[in-house]
């Protein structure tokens, strides 16, 4: 490949993107950090997908901080309406200035003075641009999609009183799914796509370490050898990366510089780790003792 050519600049620039993302604490593989790059270049939202905890919503804060915009977050939920996720009008607002103005025409009461900004409208709104999150889209009903593809086709918004709203600079838009419903395929042309796995046992210590480098090298390798082995297991709820940093962190505060002997005192801290009571049953002293064998250095 010719060292000019197009092919090798936009590796050269999806390899830059994903160091500046690595100096925030992030650690994006490469495929991740090419569909960043190139979602910037397309002006194309990403839609991620992957279970709970595997640092969807982590990668928009660290894309937030490199790109140096405001993140503007969007949490979805069961019933999410349009009111929720847009605009509203400032109804109290308007009330007041018809009883200190009378005579004030009913146009004047529907400018943007009057509008409550909702994280889309405020997305497409802020004049240095925005990294908009639309965090578990999947929790959202159908309903709620097909009033984002305008938003995410062509970065404006209806509004009735005031016409159509375009932004300026065009937010980069990053939706999350935990993959409890299906999307539209609607929704999903309009996006570029990346499954966000557990990372491997290099990431995961690379990412505990940046997190919390006083802890000792040897307690952040028995953590990530005990996680990496929890995920393999027939758990009700596998540990995600918060769940690991949160185990160090809370080893480590113990003051423990490697992961004890004494089952009794791991087990202290491992409602940081293990969430459900079928979990906390199912990880004992054999088990902890098994992974660390199989899966340490």
């Amino acid at each position: 490949m010719n060292a000019g050519s197009p092919q090798m600049a936009a590796q050269v620039s999806a390899a830059r993107l994903r160091e500046q993302i690595a100096e925030t604490g992030y650690f994006a593989d490469e495929a991740l950090a090419s569909v960043a790059w190139l979602a910037g270049h397309l002006d194309r939202p990403i839609l991620l997908e992957g279970e709970a905890g595997v640092g969807k919503t982590a990668f928009a804060a660290a894309l937030s901080r490199v790109l140096q915009r405001p993140l503007i977050r969007l949490q979805c939920f069961e019933g999410l309406d349009f009111s929720d996720a847009a605009y509203e009008w400032n109804v109290a607002r308007q009330l007041l200035s018809i009883r200190l103005r009378p005579e004030m025409q009913e146009q004047s009461l529907y400018t943007q003075d009057y509008l409550l900004e909702k994280p889309l409208l405020a997305a497409i709104t802020r004049p240095e641009g925005a990294v908009l999150l639309i965090d578990e889209v999947d929790r959202a009903d159908e309903a709620f999609e097909a009033f984002l593809l305008e938003v995410l086709s062509e970065y404006q918004m209806s509004i009735p009183e005031l016409g159509t709203i375009r932004a300026q600079v065009i937010p980069r838009v990053i939706l999350t799914s935990n993959g409890t419903r299906g999307l539209s395929d609607a929704l999903r042309r309009r996006c570029l796509f990346h499954v966000v796995e557990y990372p491997d046992p290099f990431r995961e210590r690379s990412i505990l370490h940046s997190s919390l480098p006083l802890a000792d090298i040897r307690l952040v390798e028995a953590v990530v050898a005990v996680v990496q082995g929890l995920r393999k297991e027939d758990l009700v709820k596998r540990p995600g990366i918060a769940e690991s940093l949160d185990w160090l962190r809370a080893l480590h505060q113990c003051g423990h510089r490697e992961l004890p002997d004494d089952f009794e005192q791991i087990k202290q801290t491992l409602g940081c780790l293990v969430k459900t009571r079928e979990d906390q049953f199912a990880v004992g002293p054999e088990l902890i003792r098994k992974l660390q064998d199989k899966y340490g250095s």
